[in-house]
């Protein structure tokens, strides 16, 4: 007979495994981490599409009261949310013709926005890009 206490097998995660795991949390995070990016775009795109809906409806009840458009946001009473303000530049055009026009505009800014396109809604409602909207 043997006096010999059975050996227990050490418990633990060998190098191969837990290279393994990071491995599999690599490939995950490098598909995740566009995805949400991408996401994110198209929310803060979102709202200023909204907002730019919003101003177009303000110039067209200013219009009825002045016979002209408003030139800014402030003679609309309707201030650049933050989410819109942090991610895009809000200009009107307003040209000196007849007849009365307006374009309103949101330029994308800041490294998040940086590749989404310039939009735009007019007088007439047109809106461009026409793929985004």
């Amino acid at each position: 007979m043997s006096n010999r206490i059975p050996r227990s097998r050490a418990r633990g995660f060998t190098l191969i495994e837990l290279m393994v795991v990071v491995a599999i949390i690599g490939i995950l995070s490098a598909i995740a981490f566009p995805a949400y990016g991408a996401y994110i775009v198209r929310g803060n795109r979102a709202a200023a599409q909204a907002y730019l809906l919003s101003l177009a409806q303000a110039q067209t009840q200013y219009f009825a009261d002045a016979h002209s458009y408003a030139a800014t946001t402030s003679a609309l009473n309707m201030p650049v949310p933050d989410q819109v303000a942090s991610n895009y530049s809000i200009t009107i055009d307003v040209p000196d013709a007849l007849p009365p026009s307006f374009t309103v505009t949101a330029r994308p800014q800041g490294a998040r926005q940086a590749g989404d396109s310039v939009l735009t809604i007019d007088n007439s409602g047109a809106r461009t890009p026409s793929s985004l909207w």
